[in-house]
């Protein structure tokens, strides 16, 4: 629990660590990659780390903990949402269901951000699946679902980017797609874990028939530099 009270900072001090930008105390990934930061705790000094690490102007970062939002005076909140962390306490076989699904790579990446601009799974960007592997289904030539892996930390790594065209809603392709990628993570000795929005009673339905569980609530924030 410890370690996923602030996921963020876990994966960027840990397996992503080629990923940071900052230091021992607030660190932020590459904004090409993705948009989330995190300060090591809650200590003025480590506040103002993570201050330091946003630019003025149209920078922001999404943070995401367990542990209470706490912000230097240098930076204010523009949205700020209360999620939940769910991990997979019940494997769910779908070995049977992935005929159709297919790793994606370089050459998918504009249908990967158009659909992720369409569906609005969370940030993504040209640049985010090179944080873990990501998988989609074709229908017709055109990528219409998809989901991988963002948050990558010891012991642990996020299934994310979980997302269906509308026109291709209902169909179970979400299901599909999250137990594969949830597969490929306990095949590698990790547990697999999410986040949703606690409000999302749909998603999180569908996350616990998967075999997933709520494991604690946390606060979500976008952050901007105080004008």
């Amino acid at each position: 629990m410890t370690a996923l009270n602030r996921p963020v900072w876990s994966a960027l001090t840990s397996r992503q660590t080629p990923f940071a930008l900052g230091g021992p105390l607030a660190r932020r990934y590459d904004p090409a990659m993705s948009p989330f930061a995190a300060s090591r705790d809650n200590s003025p000094e480590a506040l103002a780390a993570l201050g330091d690490l946003i630019a003025p102007s149209s920078d922001r970062v999404y943070l995401l903990q367990a542990d209470e939002i706490a912000l230097p005076a240098c930076l204010e909140t523009e949205v700020t949402a209360l999620g939940v962390l769910m991990t997979q306490e019940r494997e769910v076989d779908a070995s049977s269901q992935n005929a159709e699904v297919i790793r994606l790579g370089d050459d998918d990446v504009a249908e990967m951000v158009a659909l992720a601009e369409l569906t609005k799974p969370g940030p993504f960007t040209e640049r985010t699946a090179e944080l873990g592997g990501f998988w989609g289904i074709r229908r017709e030539g055109c990528l219409v679902a998809m989901a991988g892996s963002r948050l990558n930390l010891e012991g642990f790594t996020e299934v994310s980017g979980i997302c269906t065209h509308p026109d291709f809603r209902g169909l179970g392709l979400a299901r599909k797609l999250s137990l594969h990628v949830a597969a490929g993570i306990r095949d590698k000795g990790d547990t697999p874990f999410l986040h949703a929005y606690a409000d999302n009673h749909s998603a999180i339905a569908l996350y616990r028939k998967l075999g997933f569980e709520i494991l604690c609530e946390v606060n979500v924030a976008v952050v901007k530099r105080t004008r």
